[in-house]
Formats: C-alpha cells, sequence, structure tokens
C-alpha cells in the first residue's frame, strides 16, 4: 500500500505542483489549505505524512504543528519561504521532522519525504540493534561497532549517538539535544555540543564534508542519516 501524504498550502499553484510530483512517485494525496481544514484531515484521512506551509490564513503553521504533536506522531516536513535560522528552530523544536525553505528542488523534496517516513517506521521498530552502512550500534549493551571493529565511547558520547539514532532521518536541533543529554541547565551550550560531536565523528571515521552519519544543519543541528 502506498503512503498517503497530507498537504497542507494556501497557495493552489503549490498544491497542484506537490500533487503532482508525489503522485507520480506513487504516493496517494490529500490537500488542505488551511489548518482547520489539516486538523480535520489528519484526524479522518489518518494521512503517514503532512507537507505543511506555515503561512496559512486561519492559524500559524507552528500552531498547526504543536496541535498535531500533543496527541499524533505524524511525520511533518515544514516547506515555507521564511529563511531565517530562529524560524526553523521554532518548528523542529514545536515538534516538525524537516524544514525546507521555498523555492525547493523536487527531488531534494521526495528525499526528505522518505527520510521522515523512514525515521517514523525506524521508531515503530526501533530493535536492540540499530545500523547505518558499515556502523552498528547496541542499545542494551552499549556497543558502538564500525566495519566490526569495536569503537570506545564516552557515555556522554554513546548517550548522544544513541539520541540520534532513535530519531534517525529527523533533524535534532541543538537546544533538543542538549536537552536531552546534557540537561535544561545546558541547553544553549551549543558551543559545547559542537566539540562532542567532533570528537564523535573524528572516532566513528565520519568526514563531515562529506558525512555517511552525522549531517550537520548549519545553524540548526544535527541529523543521524536514516539510510
Amino acid at each position: 500500500m502506498s503512503h498517503k501524504i497530507l498537504i497542507v498550502d494556501d497557495e493552489p499553484a503549490i498544491r497542484r505542483f506537490l500533487k503532482a510530483s508525489l503522485e507520480s512517485e506513487g504516493f496517494q494525496i490529500v490537500a488542505a489549505e488551511t489548518a482547520a481544514q489539516a486538523l480535520a484531515a489528519v484526524a479522518q484521512a489518518k494521512p503517514d505524512l503532512m507537507i505543511l506551509d506555515l503561512g496559512l490564513p486561519d492559524l500559524d503553521g507552528l500552531d498547526v504543528i504543536r496541535q498535531v504533536r500533543s496527541n499524533n506522531p505524524l511525520p511533518i516536513v515544514v516547506l515555507s519561504v521564511r529563511n531565517d535560522e530562529p524560524g526553523k528552530v521554532a518548528a523542529l523544536d514545536a515538534g516538525a521532522d524537516d524544514y525546507m525553505v521555498k523555492p525547493f528542488g523536487v527531488e531534494e523534496l521526495l528525499a526528505r519525504v522518505r527520510a521522515a517516513l523512514r525515521h517514523r517506521l525506524q521508531q515503530q521498530g526501533l530493535g536492540p540493534v540499530f545500523r547505518l552502512h558499515d556502523l552498528s550500534l547496541d542499545f542494551m549493551a552499549h556497543r558502538v561497532a564500525v566495519a566490526g571493529t569495536e569503537v570506545k565511547l564516552s557515555k556522554l558520547e554513546f548517550e548522544l549517538l544513541r539520541l540520534l539514532a532513535e530519531h534517525a532521518g529527523k533533524v535534532m536541533t541543538h537546544r533538543q539535544i542538549l536537552t536531552a543529554v546534557w540537561g535544561e541547565a545546558h541547553r544553549d551550550d551549543v558551543e559545547y555540543l559542537r566539540v562532542y560531536v567532533r570528537q564523535l565523528r573524528s572516532k566513528l571515521g565520519d568526514d563531515p564534508a562529506a558525512p555517511r552519519f552525522i549531517e550537520t544543519e548549519p545553524g540548526v543541528g544535527y541529523r543521524l542519516k536514516a539510510d
């Protein structure tokens, strides 16, 4: 069965373009042009993913994200003209899985949709061992290996990698990561996080210029690839 995607955008041309692009890839499409229609569609159509424009006529898209997130793990990919870093962070902190800026490339959008869908499946069926290419992470044994060779990580490095693995395919903001791993008191220590990410990448043999595992979202946070 193909995945069902809810497109929420008040511009008819954008809705038509997204519908045609996604249907050509085998997705089923439900469309809405207001927040009220979107929230009704989430409840009634039960989509597998939402593509959401933040600039809706009846309610800010951030409020839509918060309302959906209050009781639904539906993956949300934001598609917006807002290109400021605080806006991206606000959407991701509210619960969005990813954020793209208009104008956008269809191939990149499709890749991010697939990643968000994989992230949800990963969460639903997360087993005791996470694998990505030649990286393996044993949650129970606290063991990490690359190409069969064990990698020694500190407790905090392991917790950082585990958090990213639990949300593979999803952008995690600096604040989300810092709060989850180090606690609320360290939620703004971004440089501290960067040091740990550099250490983790070094131990995993991950080149930040061409990452196989950990991707940087500049000014926003990090994402562990889903495949």
